[in-house]
């Protein structure tokens, strides 16, 4: 996975094959399987492509139907599905050797004057500077070192700001579920030339909101997320103002319910104290000892 800004920014620059038609890279990974935030975002990028910069993506809803192969190009296909007065609608179909390994609806949506409130930002958080990096996290629960997780995940600066687990300072009874990360790009956004500052934000966002959201319903449990078999399945993301990536964002992160191998999770984010994305998503968390194909 992308370790670097110079990556990050090739993986989402796609190439256009033809008229809703694009090729997206794939990055240098041990990985198996193509990351789901990556797909996400490059679905996003292809089908805002496609649409007036002066609509911007207000909503998009997915499904990941197939493991992506980290070994060849994924092609982006989309569909002209709608253009209104005020609203845009884009279908794109992710394919890989003649499947459909993902799905993606989007709606665009011209700036108007209305209505306007937010919840809170969450009062008490811990500075980003006094909270533990992801990637120290994950070496304590796998044992491998944490340059080997930056070499994935080093173009995100990701720090754990606490959980509802017993001394995680989160504990709630109305939330058992619950877990709060600082995220940012790990450099300041580089777009090229004659790129959309505000699509190319939020495509980093599409990104970096598939890392930890699914591993929120797994606190209450304690358990290591290593240990269990996971999966996102779906994903939707609103976007309700403007933010910068490449600033502190916090990700507050609640799981209301996991049953029957399939878990629920929820975020906002905050940036400057103001509420500018909402996030869900549902995955597979399956006991390792029971694992058994999708």
């Amino acid at each position: 996975m992308p370790s670097t800004m110079q990556e990050l920014s090739r993986l989402l620059d796609l190439e256009e094959i033809e008229i809703g038609l694009f090729r997206g890279a794939q990055p240098i990974t041990q990985m198996q399987r193509a990351f789901g935030g990556q797909v996400l975002a490059q679905a996003l990028m292809a089908a805002s492509r496609t649409v007036d910069p002066a609509r911007p993506v207000h909503s998009l809803h997915a499904y990941f139907l197939r493991p992506g192969r980290t070994t060849m190009p994924i092609i982006y296909d989309v569909e002209f599905t709608r253009d209104g007065g005020s609203f845009s609608s884009r279908r794109v179909l992710a394919r890989q050797n003649g499947s459909v390994i993902f799905t993606l609806s989007a709606s665009f949506h011209s700036a108007e004057v209305g209505y306007d409130h937010a919840d809170a930002m969450p009062a008490d958080v811990p500075a980003p500077e006094d909270c533990i990096r992801l990637s120290d996290l994950q070496e304590e629960l796998t044992g491998r070192p944490a340059p080997i997780w930056q070499s994935e995940f080093g173009v995100l600066d990701f720090r754990l700001a606490g959980t509802s687990t017993p001394g995680g300072g989160l504990e709630s009874a109305e939330h058992p579920a619950r877990a709060r990360m600082w995220v940012k790009l790990n450099d300041e956004l580089v777009l090229p030339d004659g790129a959309d500052s505000g699509l190319w934000h939020r495509a980093v966002l599409a990104y970096a909101s598939d890392l930890s959201l699914l591993a929120a319903c797994l606190v209450p449990h304690e358990l290591n997320q290593f240990k269990v078999q996971m999966a996102s399945l779906d994903h939707s993301m609103w976007f309700h103002r403007p933010f910068r990536a490449d600033r502190w964002m916090l990700y507050d992160q609640v799981s209301p319910s996991a049953s029957g191998g399939v878990g629920l999770a929820t975020g906002r984010l905050f940036q400057d104290g103001v509420l500018f994305a909402s996030v869900a998503q549902e995955g597979l968390i399956r006991p390792l000892d029971g694992a058994a194909g999708a």
